[in-house]
């Protein structure tokens, strides 16, 4: 056994993509999967409502159920994340990875190609919802494999900077999709926009989907998966080998990361909402204060994922979750100032908290199983949350609203709640960066 690890190693050096080059591709790959799936959360805040229901429905319950369209996205995850985690297993990270970048992009397209219910009545929801499950169904395979082929092919000491580049996809994605809008919005009437021209963001995706796949398809899998494949140490069904072996790793996995999506949802997707129906505010102020906020977390993402190199993933995790939780309160309080500056403020402090805790996550998610059960793993611990907290939060969120007179404080208080959740489960998951891995940082050894 010992010799076919030393010949696969010794040909992994002549063969393997260098890091860079897979962790600029994995960048550029999920931020194209986000801005796909970031215009639907801005989309369903500004447009879908009127357009894809019923006009019997009042505005609000046009509202709520653009927001339930949006969560059905969240729905398909996890599944996304058992289909893909099983063969992304068993057939390896990067095949995994195109097939889920064309199903976003197809359905992402086909989105704006859509008939509203004025012209075909209760068909326009319904596939409306159908796409939006396609969406889900693909970003939720897409993750486990963009992580994974970040951290498997780094060295040891680096694998929280380099995990943190697909993770900088998601402010990426947000960037493009909020500026996109803006854009859009700027540029054409109200009448316009609710015409045609919320269209074009969903229609220019198909050209970036092109650049992604044409940069994704030339990388090589991982040497960890390689690794597995010479030792014939696949498994047959991942999900059943995880869920018997680490459940109470994968539950863990799922209440760390109840937060960062949750917090994430209510000050870039539900932030809209409160905007518009609260403060009586042009939607331009939170979609520039989103803008404005993306640079943040785009920016404190590889330095949170390099600082857990050197300090372990506890403490950057922890330090994060613990300044959302500590801050909801005072984010919405600026929020409610009305000032366009202060307002971004309290986006910008957010995002970068939550950045926080995206910067490690790839690489913590990742040390917590094993290399042949590790995309089916850390998906599944990833996606669980989708479900109950990122999908439905704008939802939540807004019902709150509703039910305790136009106030913010019952929002904050989900978010305090949301954080202990986080923090109590990330202490019980425990500190994934070995000693091996500090030896090696200590040492200088950093790959290249």
């Amino acid at each position: 056994m010992s010799k076919v690890i030393d010949k696969l190693e010794s040909e992994e050096k002549g063969k393997k993509t260098s890091i860079r080059r897979v962790a600029l591709a994995s960048w550029i790959g999920t931020s194209i999967e986000w801005y796909d799936f970031f215009l639907y959360g801005t989309a369903a805040a500004l447009v879908l409502g009127p357009l894809f229901f019923s006009p019997k429905f009042s505005p609000l319950a046009a509202q709520l159920a653009a927001f339930a369209t949006f969560w059905i996205g969240f729905v398909a995850r996890p599944i996304g994340g058992i289909v893909f985690g099983h063969f992304g297993d068993r057939l390896g990270r990067k095949t995994m990875l195109v097939l889920t970048l064309m199903i976003m992009g197809v359905a992402t397209f086909l989105v704006g190609c859509l008939p509203t219910y004025s012209v075909i009545g209760l068909w326009a929801p319904i596939l409306l919802v159908t796409l939006r499950l396609l969406q889900g169904f693909a970003v939720g395979g897409e993750w486990g494999g963009a992580v994974l082929m970040a951290t498997e092919h780094s060295p040891e000491n680096r694998r929280g900077f380099y995990g943190s580049w697909p993770q900088m996809g998601v402010p990426t994605g947000l960037l493009l999709s909020s500026l996109l809008f803006s854009l859009v919005l700027l540029s054409f009437s109200q009448q316009d926009f609710l015409a045609f021209a919320w269209r074009i963001p969903f229609l220019v995706s198909i050209v970036l989907v092109g650049v992604g796949l044409f940069i994704r398809l030339t990388i090589t899998e991982t040497p960890d998966f390689e690794r597995v494949k010479a030792t014939q140490s696949i498994v047959r069904v991942p999900l059943v080998d995880v869920l018997r072996t680490h459940f109470k790793t994968v539950l863990l996995a799922a209440g760390a990361n109840a937060l960062g999506p949750g917090s994430f949802y209510i000050f870039v997707t539900f932030i809209l909402t409160y905007g518009k129906q609260v403060l009586h505010m042009p939607s331009s102020v939170f979609l520039n204060a989103t803008l404005i906020g993306a640079v943040v977390m785009f920016l404190t993402l590889p330095l949170a994922g390099a600082f857990s190199d050197r300090l372990g993933r506890l403490p950057v995790f922890l330090t994060g979750a613990a300044f959302t939780g500590v801050m909801a309160f005072p984010l919405f309080w600026l929020i409610d100032t009305k000032s366009p500056f202060l307002i971004a403020l309290a986006v910008s402090l957010a995002l970068f908290s939550i950045g926080l805790m995206y910067g490690p996550l790839a690489a913590f998610f990742s040390e917590l199983f094993g290399t042949n059960v590790r995309y089916s793993g850390a998906s599944l611990g990833y996606q669980a949350t989708a479900i109950f907290v990122g999908g439905p939060t704008p939802l939540i969120a807004t019902w709150l609203l509703q039910q305790f007179g136009l106030v913010s404080w019952p929002i904050a208080l989900y978010i305090i709640v949301l954080a202990m959740i986080t923090l109590v489960s990330t202490y019980l998951a425990g500190e994934t960066r070995t000693v091996a891995q500090r030896q090696a940082l200590a040492g200088g050894t950093v790959g290249s």
